[in-house]
């Protein structure tokens, strides 16, 4: 039986989602792990394991760097490179696809990225920790969307869609903060080297170069351009990830056609005797091997390939090794102080007045329409769990500030904001009839 539009569009937003409710787990867990590990008496461990240098050398150039960094910009530039595959789908066929898909989630996700900085920089006014108003501007796709898929089967495949999109839109925007506003200083020699292999991989993709390796070899050196460059490793992900080819070599009607004829060959070939297949049926399997991976895109290959080491590998990693932050009997008292409040107050409170007032806007002047079947009820909802910040709000954090006492502070504030925002967000949507 034919799947309507909207099973269509849910199918793979299902898919994603129950891989997420399982990494979050994981992640949930790594975090946990953290959390105990550095107030045990292996603390001292715990801290000397993350600075431990690890050093990769090719010919006179070498990269000695703590593993924390590895972690941080090595292996989180995968997970922005992941980021940037699934920017670069929505934009060419998903909810990001047109102006009319996308203008209600992303004037959301700007309401829920300008509000909290501006609260933020609201209570830390001409402090030394005013650079970190980039915090609580960010949304973790993972624990939201496993949140809402707790809520219940009563909400509508549509909101799913509506905060899928909305995160994906956040994460275009932390990235874009990154870029302009987490960049220190500027080596101009190694970003022109970076640029110069990054127009390599734009003329591979025009000349149709479609091989992984060639992507990953020169992927890597433009990563090792940007961090030589003193702009964050991560940047290069997403802008390699926009090079990734995203047609397939044959379209549908070519792969339909040939496919039935290799299906005839084979069947034509076909032993009476029931023995194993002839010579024939392997050539006419092996042609329809090669016709399936040109049906492939090579950007939809890679990201469903590296998904799961991004969500079960890497993103517990770095929360295992940036969660850990001491936790006395002053828990509570410690949390009063400007940074921990500015990122509470950004996170549950912004994100929600910045989300939905846009949203209300947006529908009230008549340039959008709620997602079918949504109530205000829901996005009131979704915009509480779009307060969790977790990842990437622990990944700016680390840009942010290099005083261990802001970074302290900031931790306290986003695993507060994050457990209540994923709380109250879940009751709100669970009494939703």
């Amino acid at each position: 039986m034919a799947k309507s539009p909207i099973e269509q569009i849910l199918k793979p937003v299902n898919k994603f989602i129950h891989q997420e409710f399982t990494s979050s787990i994981v992640l949930f867990l790594s975090v946990l792990i953290a959390i105990i590990w550095a107030n045990s008496s292996a603390q001292e461990g715990y801290l000397h394991l993350w600075e431990t240098n690890l050093s990769v050398a090719f010919h006179s150039m070498s990269f000695n760097k703590p593993l924390h960094t590895w972690i941080n910009d090595g292996l989180m530039a995968v997970f922005f490179f992941v980021i940037g595959l699934e920017l670069k789908r929505e934009f060419i066929a998903g909810e990001l696809s047109s102006l009319k898909k996308a203008s209600l989630p992303l004037v959301a996700a700007l309401g829920g990225m300008l509000v909290p900085a501006l609260i933020y920089l609201s209570v830390n006014n001409g402090t030394p920790s005013a650079g970190g108003w980039g915090i609580p501007m960010a949304t973790d796709i993972a624990f939201s969307l496993t949140l809402l898929s707790l809520a219940g089967n009563r909400i509508p495949g549509s909101v799913k869609v509506f905060l899928s999109a909305l995160a994906v839109a956040d994460d275009l925007g932390a990235v874009l903060v990154i870029a302009f506003f987490y960049t220190a200083h500027i080596a101009f020699l190694p970003l022109l080297i970076a640029f110069a292999f990054l127009l390599l991989l734009v003329l591979g993709n025009s000349l149709g170069i479609r091989h992984p390796v060639f992507y990953l070899i020169l992927g890597i050196v433009v990563w090792g351009g940007f961090l030589l460059s003193g702009v964050h490793a991560t940047i290069a992900g997403v802008l390699v990830a926009f090079t990734i080819p995203a047609r397939p070599k044959i379209n549908e009607d070519e792969f339909l056609k040939d496919a039935r004829d290799y299906a005839d060959e084979f069947e034509a070939a076909r032993r009476q005797d029931g023995s194993l297949i002839s010579h024939e049926q392997l050539v006419a399997l092996e042609k329809i091997k090669q016709l399936s991976l040109d049906a492939e895109t090579p950007l939809q290959k890679i990201e469903n390939y590296l998904h799961p080491w991004v969500a079960f590998v890497i993103m517990p990693l770095f929360a295992l090794a940036n969660s850990g932050m001491p936790i006395g009997s002053d828990f509570f008292s410690s949390l009063l102080n400007p940074v921990s409040l500015g990122i509470i107050a950004g996170l549950l409170i912004g994100k929600f007045a910045g989300i939905f007032t846009f949203t209300w806007l947006m529908v009230k002047m008549k340039l959008a329409s709620l997602p079918a079947n949504a109530r205000w009820t829901h996005i009131g909802g979704v915009a509480i769990l779009a307060g969790i910040g977790f990842t990437m709000s622990l990944f700016i954090t680390g840009l942010a500030f290099n005083e261990g006492t802001f970074t302290d502070q900031a931790k306290y504030g986003i695993l507060v904001a994050s457990f209540l925002a994923g709380t109250i967000g879940l009751i709100v949507l669970r009494r939703i009839k």
